[in-house]
């Protein structure tokens, strides 16, 4: 556990820098990609807030701040007149789409492209039965895609 918290830490710290740079928190950043990956690029805000291990006060501030700056538009959900949608706009994805190819960079640099192919299919494998055994909601509403 140790080691993986190091290295979490460790990547962590060199990907909050490049996305400081596109002035982004690592939560607004993660909100962003989570919905422009998501069919119709929209999400209900209590999904959203299940798979970023957000509180419904979390989620909500973080997309005021995102709504605030044009990224993200709230919308009614059309079956249940209590539900909400977070939706990633077109300046939102223009967002995401200039913080990409450097946070892309990081990456490679720092985590996958010091690994070989078959290391990094087998952690991603592992990590993946880990996650879907603690965090079963990570992919909440994800995979209603029509």
């Amino acid at each position: 556990m140790g080691m993986l918290a190091e290295t979490i830490g460790g990547l962590n710290a060199r990907y909050h820098a490049q996305l400081a740079e596109h002035d982004l928190s690592p939560t607004e950043f993660e909100v962003l990609l989570r919905l422009a990956r998501t069919a119709g690029g929209k999400l209900r805000m209590n999904d959203l807030a299940a798979q970023t291990q957000l509180t419904t006060s979390g989620i909500t501030r973080v997309v005021d701040r995102l709504e605030r700056d044009g990224l993200v538009e709230r919308r009614a959900c059309p079956t249940d007149r209590r539900g909400l949608f977070a939706h990633i706009t077109e300046p939102g994805r223009d967002r995401l789409d200039g913080v990409l190819p450097g946070h892309l960079e990081v990456i490679d640099r720092w985590f996958t492209g010091l690994l070989t192919t078959e290391q990094l299919d087998h952690l991603l494998a592992g990590l993946r039965i880990v996650r879907d055994a603690v965090r079963p909601e990570a992919t909440a509403g994800a995979l209603d895609r029509p």
